[in-house]
Formats: structure tokens, C-alpha cells, sequence
């Protein structure tokens, strides 16, 4: 049987439909997670962000995350030692918001261990921010973790 060049037309046609249908149907199930509920309210705060960030900027070095088989270490700067630090250390996910985790900072010695049993194993942006001495620091830094 031979098909004649109207119902190739038709066939070409139907399958390229079939196909944006497809597409509309897998791209209305993605799930879209926001970096934050109140979006607003932090882009309005942002500019002691951006003090902070200056403010770490001038320190000797930055602060160094890195992580072995059981927890994840933030080292802080020389300019810190001996000096009392709080603040808090966030770790975005932009895989999945459920992974998000926030912890407190609380100081021993000049390095901070978090557990890795509270993380997943993925791409993190650390947004750390502290104070020392009545100055704000923050910094942002990639970490990815694997088994």
C-alpha cells in the first residue's frame, strides 16, 4: 500500500502534536521549590548583605568549608581566634527544598563541624554569616557532597 504525500502531511503533522502534548504534559508536573517564602522582605534587607560581604572581603582569608566521611568543617580566619562568634550557617539546596538545612554557629576553637548524617548527599550554596566583635561577616561558597 501506498500512501500519498496529504496523508504523510497528516502523519507528520499528528506526531509533531503528539509530541508538544507530551511536553506540556511533562513540564506542567515539574516541581518548582522558591529560594524563599518571604522573597520581598529579603531583597529589601540585602543591602546588609552586601556590608557583610565587604566586611569579609577584608579579612586576611576567607573562611574554608570542606568535608571528610563524617562531618562538613568550616575553618574561619585567623582574625577570629580566640573570639567569640555567632551567627548561623544555612545550606541551600537548589535540587530540593526539603533539603535545606539551617544550623547555629557555635564555635570551638577556630572551626565549626556539622554532622553529615544531617545532610543529603548533593550540590549545596553555604550562605554563612556571623558576627565578631559587633561586625556582621557573610560569605557564600559551593560545596558538593558525595558518598
Amino acid at each position: 500500500m501506498k500512501l500519498g504525500w496529504g496523508w504523510k502531511i497528516a502523519i507528520l503533522y499528528g506526531g509533531f502534536m503528539a509530541i508538544i502534548i507530551a511536553l506540556v504534559i511533562g513540564s506542567s508536573r515539574q516541581s518548582f521549590d522558591l529560594v524563599s517564602n518571604d522573597y520581598y522582605g529579603e531583597e529589601i534587607a540585602y543591602q546588609k548583605v552586601i556590608d557583610a560581604s565587604k566586611n569579609q572581603s577584608a579579612l586576611s582569608q576567607p573562611m574554608e568549608v570542606h568535608a571528610n566521611a563524617n562531618s562538613v568543617i568550616i575553618d574561619f580566619p585567623a582574625e577570629f581566634k580566640d573570639k567569640i562568634l555567632s551567627g548561623n550557617i544555612q545550606f541551600y539546596s537548589p535540587v530540593n527544598s526539603k533539603w535545606d538545612r539551617n544550623f547555629t554557629l557555635s564555635k570551638e576553637g577556630n572551626s565549626v563541624n556539622i554532622d553529615r548524617s544531617k545532610l543529603q548527599n548533593t550540590r549545596y550554596k553555604l550562605k554563612i554569616s556571623c558576627q565578631v566583635d559587633g561586625k556582621n561577616y557573610y560569605q557564600e561558597s559551593e560545596l558538593y557532597l558525595h558518598s
